[in-house]
């Protein structure tokens, strides 16, 4: 749940940043430094071979990856 939860938070920021084009209001260190932090998450998860944590893993850091790219294409 916890996984579920946390992972789809960034759905309403990540639709968001797709239909405005708007980044300014977005720290590009917190999405850098984030992004980073769930990378290794997965890495984790990936040696531990558990799946719910590479699942869940592999989604935030597309959608936490798909801010951050939008914020260094549109400033």
């Amino acid at each position: 749940m916890a996984a579920t939860l946390t992972t789809t938070a960034f759905v309403p920021q990540v639709w968001l940043v797709l239909r405005t084009r708007h980044t300014k209001d977005i720290s590009l260190s917190m999405y850098a430094i984030f992004t980073c932090g769930v990378a290794m998450w997965l890495v984790y998860g990936i040696l531990l071979v558990s799946w719910p944590m590479i699942i869940a893993n592999v989604i935030t850091v597309c959608l936490a990856g798909t801010v951050l790219l939008m914020k260094l294409h549109f400033g």
